[in-house]
């Protein structure tokens, strides 16, 4: 199935990567992991430019071949700030893989890519979030050196939690 899976970061002014980004955004929101309910037409149409007026944001792609015509995989990452190490620091904010290509090595090429732009941005440090049943994605990342967040085993491990503002 896999012929040749290339890997680049997107640039949010090429066309082709702009969809690439959406498709694989969207594949990865109908998926049960992403919520099952794909993107509105908001995010489908304001995405590429949104993304593209944050300096701090960037994204990786995973293609099948030497051309843009089929993406297989997408990494969304945002530059933050760790306080205590005085670093830049990266989220990855999304990591998708097209379901025909799991288990094939995508993610952990996109993960390899993210460290290396991560690295060369003076990063201290990944960061993600993951949802506890989705084991797969965990297994991931604990190959890719990946751990739960904690600073005292005392005090427990950190917890990701949100609020939302606009609903």
């Amino acid at each position: 199935m896999t012929t040749r899976i290339r890997i680049c970061q997107a640039d949010y002014s090429n066309p082709s990567h702009g969809r690439a980004l959406v498709v694989v955004l969207d594949a990865y929101a109908q998926d049960p992991m992403g919520g099952s309910a794909g993107l509105s037409e908001f995010a489908r149409t304001h995405l590429l430019a949104s993304l593209a007026a944050r300096p701090q944001a960037f994204s990786v792609l995973a293609f099948d071949g030497e051309t843009d015509d089929v993406p297989v995989g997408l990494a969304n990452c945002f530059e933050g700030f760790s306080t205590f190490a005085c670093k830049p620091l990266v989220n990855l904010h999304d990591l998708a893989v097209i379901p025909a290509y799991r288990g094939q090595g995508v993610g952990a090429r996109l993960l390899e890519s993210v460290e290396a732009i991560a690295r060369a941005r003076g990063a201290c440090k990944l960061t993600l979030e993951v949802l506890s049943g989705n084991g797969t994605a965990l297994g991931v990342y604990a190959r890719s050196g990946f751990a739960q967040y904690q600073l005292d085993p005392a005090a427990g491990q950190a917890l990701f939690l949100q609020k939302w503002l606009d609903r």
